[in-house]
């Protein structure tokens, strides 16, 4: 199958089919056309040249309503779930719409999905609002819409970005529920883990081919043999080796608290440091984050920068003059001006100092900022005038950094900086990272629920638990197994 766009091969002769019952997964790096060619089976994007064959009826273009009715679902990375709606109402919404009834049986609505949750032994109250809950909770949500239309072949689309452990293991179940009743799955997914514990056959895409294609019965790949399909490339694994140049912390934080989201906080960051902080959803950490980029201010405590008292950050501000920058999480969101070009989100953070008491900017060094920014990463597929959007998730994350970078920090703050990025873009991010704190002496915060990520890009991890450290150590005195056990024991403590 080929689909191009602008001129640009999205997919340039791919073959795919899936069989009854089968989960299937389908991996590769972000714009290598996995995205394109789940829209043309649901019906998004036609076609260019090739075949389309669903349920024996062969397609040289279908619409999203005839891929519904051909028994097709996706579950997109957007969750599109109405937040003034109850969660009730969200998972039965496709199933209201489509009865075309003029009156709406609440009642039943509320019992099917309760029946949905319980299908994937979530206990939530059908009747809260989706505003109340967070990614976690609207991530299943969106799950267990889609599960509850009668489907024959349900497409997941990073279903497990905002899961934790158990959770995951919950949704692994009703794969395989789903797959005894004869439905196929295809799991599209960057944790490679996870690929090759749910999937019965694998897809590895590369510039809009299938590469590799192949049954687990037949051949258990190994996760650096994924990675090598995916980008033809062999990663090292070394970890972040740091010797301190300094023994004045850039930052410090003593007695840090803020009433529901943490308590008495205390760590240090060395220059050239990368300290990464993990936890269970709802630990804490993002919210620990935030309060040193003055989001939250915290209730009390010390902040000290370069051994000196600044007082808690009430704002931002107080956190920008200190040098302090911020990658947040969501960086659609948060992070970026989607419709905006790469070149301005790159120079967005310092456009300000560009402009004189009038508000004229200065054209020329601003353009020699952009070029700056822009020429300090491999961006692929960069054209500086088209807009951030047109980027694929690694390489707008690599925008986000630019951004930031501009302004010179000392203390770089990455929440989940890799969450929803390839392995490929990931490997770039973290030695980006690396090398801004060996070779600049900046100090790094990492949060992140990814403890192989922690591993590979810290020297030092603090692990939180109800919004406290519980304990800190040094990567080279621990394990990733020993850190993944601790994580799992804190789950099993919640359940």
């Amino acid at each position: 199958m080929y689909k191009s766009f602008f001129g640009v091969v999205a997919m340039d002769g791919m073959n795919f089919s899936i069989d009854e019952g089968e989960v299937r997964c389908l991996v590769g790096e972000n714009g290598c056309g996995k995205s394109t060619m789940i829209k043309v089976i649901s019906g998004v994007y036609p076609f260019d040249e090739g075949t389309l064959s669903i349920n024996g009826k062969e397609y040289r273009h279908i619409t999203p309503a005839g891929s519904i009715a051909e028994g097709i679902q996706v579950i997109y990375q957007d969750f599109s779930l109405f937040d003034n709606m109850t969660i009730a109402e969200n998972i039965m919404m496709y199933s209201t719409v489509a009865s075309k009834k003029v009156l709406i049986d609440r009642r039943a609505i509320r019992r099917r999905a309760l029946e949905v949750l319980e299908r994937i032994h979530i206990t939530m109250d059908p009747d809260e609002y989706v505003s109340g809950l967070n990614v976690a909770q609207k991530q299943m949500v969106a799950i267990c819409r889609a599960l509850a239309q009668d489907c024959n072949l349900l497409v997941m689309d990073e279903p497990t970005t905002a899961l934790t452990t158990k959770e995951v293991e919950s949704l692994f179940e009703i794969v395989k529920q789903l797959k005894a009743q004869g439905v196929a799955v295809v799991f599209v997914s960057h944790k490679l883990e996870e690929v090759l514990e749910i999937c019965d056959s694998i897809t590895i895409m590369r510039n809009g081919k299938n590469v590799y294609d192949g049954k687990t019965t037949d051949k258990k790949l190994s996760k650096e043999e994924v990675i090598y399909y995916m980008t033809g490339k062999q990663f090292s694994s070394a970890v972040y080796d740091f010797s301190a140049t300094s023994q004045t912390p850039l930052i410090e934080v003593k007695n840090y608290t803020l009433g529901g989201a943490f308590e008495d906080i205390n760590f240090s960051l060395l220059p050239g440091e990368i300290v990464g902080i993990t936890g269970l959803l709802g630990c804490g950490r993002s919210e620990l984050a935030e309060s040193l980029f003055g989001l939250r201010p915290a209730d009390s405590g010390t902040v000290l920068i370069n051994g000196t008292d600044v007082g808690i950050f009430k704002r931002v501000e107080d956190a920008l003059k200190h040098e302090i920058a911020y990658v947040p999480e969501d960086r659609l969101s948060e992070g970026l001006h989607l419709e905006q070009s790469i070149a301005d989100n790159s120079v967005s953070r310092v456009i300000g100092s560009f402009a004189n008491r009038l508000g004229l900017l200065n054209r020329k060094a601003l353009s020699a900022q952009v070029k700056k920014g822009l020429s300090s990463m491999t961006v692929s597929g960069m054209r500086p005038g088209n807009p951030v959007k047109s980027l694929s998730g690694g390489n707008q994350q690599k925008i986000v950094l630019i951004k930031w970078l501009a302004s010179n920090p000392k203390i770089l703050i990455l929440n989940c900086p890799t969450v929803g990025v390839d392995v490929g873009a990931k490997s770039d991010i973290h030695e980006i990272v690396r090398g801004l704190a060996r070779e600049q002496g900046i100090g790094v915060v990492v949060i992140s629920d990814d403890i192989y990520e922690i591993m590979q890009l810290c020297n030092r991890v603090l692990v939180m638990r109800n919004g406290r450290i519980a304990y800190q150590t040094d990567i080279g005195d621990t394990t990733l197994e020993y850190l993944e056990a601790s994580l799992a024991a804190d789950e099993e403590g919640l359940a």
